[in-house]
């Protein structure tokens, strides 16, 4: 046994094992947990010498319970003595096993001892346990319908992505999918040009000096990949604020040419472990959405409150209302004097309290300064971290950037960093999810696909089509020789929004009929008045049911 903690609705178990567990393991170990419980023996919990904890462990085998032992500085540790089995552990546990009814082993995984590839793999058995048995009905409810919502299922099915072994954490993307990334793409370039930001580009791969310099090198470089040529060591970016403060640094700015906003869809790569490594959520490679603003201290409220607004802005469009916030303050690991982040943190603080519910993340912050962090909830209720506002006195100073005061005289910047969707791949990934594949017209990768009854419709189908798409709707045609109903329901399965059949009665009119991908039948439409309808409803960027529209 190796390690066990508690996890968001649920709990999982390091095991080092010799044989591949099953899930059909799983039922069989539920069965033995059922009938432990109804033993219904106490848990006894016995503070123990921590040297005394390490022998014990010893003799009963336990490597790894020595191996976490032996990290802790405490003179006594916790030990709970089950009916089967002593387990090292904070605590608190419950006091009698007959507490333990509405329980569920949900899944296998593989996963490094202490989350390292250099390490041996062991095998991860997660499980979830609540109150009572219909609280963890609500649950495995929620599990499926997650389940069914899978970005990554859903990528495949929906030709958007695929990922394979040999570049992991890596997506690959298909013609749908990559249209998609570049309408979230084209979506943030007019958001920052609406809010006053200039786009740059800068390299992926700086000289490991520039790195030490910055602070990165001492707090980060595990994560990062790294490369050597010519004597000199390099470093793939992990993230982008050291190369805007190089973009910064080529002018001498008054106070009068500040704020500077620079923004970047910065591609960036971090050594995740591989056992973390999740579809689009959890990547090694991933495009920020990134800008840092140098400001004079008097503008600070300003810009900050400038990206706060942006944040609920962006995600309104995109149908995600219920936003929490959290201030996350100091880590232990840190640049900057304590007066500095005394002054950041009573800064953000002051921000938020003016407008905001916000919760505080003590020691959460990074290491160059306190951040407000932006959680949305999706459809079924998950939560997901994405947007960060941080404020930073430090780095600006570490890479030698300067302004003119209004007495002539050289200041540092402060500077801001920001990401309002995070990564462009996590944030497809939760749209994915959010909507069941079901994107909003404005974003559908296809949004119209026109469908012929036989060959003698084609001529006319295809004027159609390109009319469409001449006017700026994607659309695809499916002149197959395939019976209608089969390309209807293909169609629909592949969640186009709208279907457009074109046969004998619809040449002869010059209309078309129109299809839903929730399968509803809106009847004919002559092509210049759906063309107007299409349109204005991307233009809205509804996120409403088609049918209120069609």
């Amino acid at each position: 046994m190796a390690i066990g903690p508690v996890i968001e609705d649920g709990f999982y178990y390091d095991i080092d094992l010799d044989i591949q567990l099953t899930p059909e393991d799983l039922r069989k170990i539920e069965q033995r947990m059922v009938k432990l419980v109804k033993t219904a023996y106490a848990v006894e919990k016995k503070m123990t010498p921590r040297k005394k904890a390490i022998e014990l462990f010893k003799q009963r085998g336990e490597h790894y319970k020595v191996l976490l032992l032996e990290d802790i500085t405490d003179d006594e540790v916790g030990l709970y003595y089950h009916q089967e089995y002593i387990d090292l552990c904070r605590g608190p546990h419950v006091p009698n096993i007959r507490f333990c009814k509405a329980f569920k082993l949900t899944h296998l995984a593989g996963a490094y001892w202490r989350g390292n590839a250099k390490n041996k793999m062991l095998q991860r058995i997660y499980g979830t346990a609540w109150e009572n048995t219909q609280a963890l009905e609500h649950h495995l409810v929620m599990l499926a319908e997650a389940e069914k919502r899978d970005h990554r299922k859903l990528g495949k099915r929906l030709d958007l992505f695929h990922l394979q072994e040999e570049s992991p954490g890596m997506a690959f993307w298909h013609k749908k999918g990559w249209t998609l990334f570049q309408l979230m793409e084209q979506y943030m370039r007019q958001k920052i040009h609406e809010y006053g930001y200039q786009e740059i580009r800068t390299p992926q791969v700086l000289d490991r000096t520039l790195w030490e310099k910055s602070g990165h090198w001492d707090k980060f470089s595990e994560n990062m990949f790294t490369t050597h040529t010519e004597n000199r060591d390099y470093a793939v970016k992990p993230m982008n604020c050291p190369g805007h403060v190089q973009v910064y640094n080529q002018a001498l700015y008054s106070y009068r040419d500040l704020p500077l906003r620079l923004a970047e869809f910065g591609l960036c790569h971090r050594n995740e472990p591989s056992g973390t490594l999740h579809g689009l959520m959890r990547v090694r490679s991933f495009t920020q959405d990134d800008a840092h603003i140098f400001c004079t201290p008097e503008q600070i409220q300003e810009e900050v409150q400038g990206c706060i607004d942006m944040v609920f802005d962006v995600y309104q469009d995109f149908g995600f209302d219920k936003i929490s916030i959290k201030l996350s303050t100091r880590p232990e690991q840190r640049v900057g004097s304590d007066q500095v982040w005394d002054l950041a943190e009573n800064i953000l603080i002051k921000i938020l309290d003016k407008k905001y519910e916000w919760e505080l993340q003590e020691g959460e912050g990074a290491f160059y300064g306190p951040k407000i962090e932006f959680t949305l909830t999706d459809a079924i209720g998950r939560k997901w971290q994405c947007g960060t506002v941080q404020l930073d006195f430090s780095m600006p100073e570490r890479l030698d950037a300067h302004y003119i005061d209004t007495e002539s005289n050289k200041q540092v910047p402060i500077m801001i960093h920001r990401a309002i969707l995070g990564s462009l791949e996590r944030f497809i990934g939760i749209l994915i999810e959010q909507y069941e594949g079901n994107l909003p017209l404005w974003l559908a990768p296809t949004q119209a696909v026109v469908i012929n009854i036989s060959d003698t419709h084609k001529d006319y189908a295809q004027a159609i089509v390109n009319k469409l798409s001449q006017i700026g709707i994607r659309t695809e045609n499916d002149f197959r020789n395939e019976k209608i109903g089969y390309k209807i329901r293909e169609h629909t399965m592949q969640k186009i929004p709208l279907i457009l059949i074109v046969g004998d009665k619809e040449v002869s009119n010059k209309t078309v009929a129109l299809r839903l991908r929730n399968g509803e039948d809106k009847g004919s439409y002559k092509i210049d008045d759906l063309c107007t309808k299409i349109l204005q409803t991307i233009k809205e960027k509804s996120l409403a049911d088609l049918s209120t529209h069609f």
